[in-house]
């Protein structure tokens, strides 16, 4: 133990010493509170119950959210077929009906019909363990592993708030007084999933982790997501490790966190700060970036060099990069085009897909499956593509707040070189691995 942590412990022990001398409680004596953070924040129980909550959250949310989801597209597509019907009635040309609809319009339904049923799910539970008081506890039992990293235990709290959004949990490292420990917990922020990637990887865990034809296949979906999180949360604490021995070294500072008193949750509050705060924040961000990038792929789809349209003349170029880490040239493309927010490379992949042979409409996520494998897909594509959404580089909107916060092009250029490096170098060891094991 470091002499500033028994410095804290000493203190804080006297401090308990008087207050149990001189001070009484009225009324109910029992301490629930003490109680329950015996067992939520125990060593023994405490991770395995964090990890619990978390499969238990998406599991509802993977479960819950099938439905909705098909009945969505299978409404908005049908939009889609009187809105066509409407442009062929006016005579409207087919780059015009092409563009309107099957670029911006089709972008609009599939960002809608695929993301809102899952976050309309997830975020009102993240929502309830955050009003209940349960998130600070996490952040607690994270932070002996930050300080074992060489950092600040205050970067459990920065990590825990990426989780809603990467920019957030930048922002939020202010609370971190050592330069050098917020600007690891700057760098690394990004190796959590946010509001935009959580349906990347609860869509495509449902679709290939968990087959819903397959007993149990929900729960399988569930872990493959919390397995992925897990991921996120050792690459964070493996690239603070690495930072702070080589480029960033230093002590790190003593943190002492006091955890808040339980709460009973507020549902009213709940609702509106998941579903207006969150849920359709990231929806209407989506939907403003993923209209217009439908126009754009939609455009790559029809404009031709020769004999080639612009999708298919770069996505084979990147394709054999993008091979070597488990992707295709389309999902690598995909991840570029989404630089501005990471809710539209799902969109982007399936209309390049769709753009790049006959158009087609879906009305269920089995659809999309079939889609995805007729584009050879596997299991293993579709966690390379959970993986590299993890890990990769950070939206647009987080790299501006990254400039932001360190005045710096140097640490922001870092940023998204380091985040994109371990991107590839843990999507390769995985996919050759998996390959060598599996296939």
């Amino acid at each position: 133990m470091d002499i500033g942590s028994s410095i804290v412990r000493t203190i804080y022990g006297e401090a308990g010493k008087i207050a149990r001398r001189v001070a009484k409680k009225s009324g109910n004596p029992f301490d629930w509170d003490g109680k329950l953070d015996d067992i939520l924040t125990s060593p023994i129980f405490g991770f395995p119950i964090m990890l619990l909550l978390l499969g238990a959250v998406f599991w509802i949310t993977i479960v819950g959210a099938n439905y909705p989801s098909q009945a969505l597209a299978v409404f908005l597509f049908w939009i889609e077929g009187h809105l066509t019907n409407l442009f062929m009635l006016v005579g409207a040309p087919g780059w015009l009906h092409g563009i309107l609809i099957l670029g911006m319009y089709r972008s609009f339904a599939w960002v809608v019909s695929v993301m809102l049923p899952p976050m309309a799910i997830f975020f009102p539970c993240f929502t309830f363990l955050e009003d209940l008081g349960y998130l600070p506890r996490a952040a607690f039992n994270l932070d002996h592993f930050f300080k074992k990293a060489g950092t600040n235990g205050k970067q459990a709290l920065t990590m825990s708030m990426g989780f809603g959004c990467n920019a957030a949990g930048v922002i939020a490292a202010r609370i971190i007084q050592s330069p050098r420990e917020r600007l690891i917990a700057i760098i690394t922020n990004n190796f959590v999933p946010c509001n935009g990637r959580f349906p990347i990887l609860i869509i495509l865990s449902t679709l290939f982790m968990g087959a819903g034809s397959v007993k149990g296949g929900q729960l399988t979906a569930s872990l493959a997501v919390v397995g992925v999180v897990l991921v996120g949360i050792s690459i964070t604490l493996l690239a603070s490790l690495f930072l702070s021995k080589t480029l960033l070294r230093g002590i790190p500072t003593t943190f002492t966190l006091e955890l808040p008193p339980y709460r009973k949750p507020r549902i009213k509050q709940i609702l509106v700060r998941s579903f207006l705060d969150r849920t359709f924040f990231v929806l209407r961000r989506a939907v403003i970036v993923a209209m217009p990038a439908g126009v754009i792929v939609w455009l790559f789809a029809n404009i031709y060099i020769g004999s080639e349209n612009i999708i298919t003349i770069v996505s084979t170029w990147l394709d054999p990069i993008a091979k070597v880490v488990g992707l295709d040239g389309i999902i690598l493309l995909a991840f570029i085009l989404g630089l501005p927010a990471n809710e539209i490379v799902i969109p982007i992949i399936i209309m390049s897909y769709i753009s790049a042979g006959a158009m087609l409409e879906f009305d269920s996520m089995i659809a999309l499956k079939g889609l995805l494998l007729d584009n050879g897909w596997t299991w293993l594509t579709a966690f390379s593509v959970m993986l590299f959404s993890l890990l990769h580089f950070p939206c647009g909107t987080t790299l501006w707040t990254i400039y932001s916060e360190t005045k710096s092009v140097k640490y922001t250029f870092f940023t998204f070189i380091f985040t994109t490096a371990a991107a590839f170098i843990v999507c390769f060891l995985v996919f050759q691995g998996a390959k060598t094991l599996f296939f």
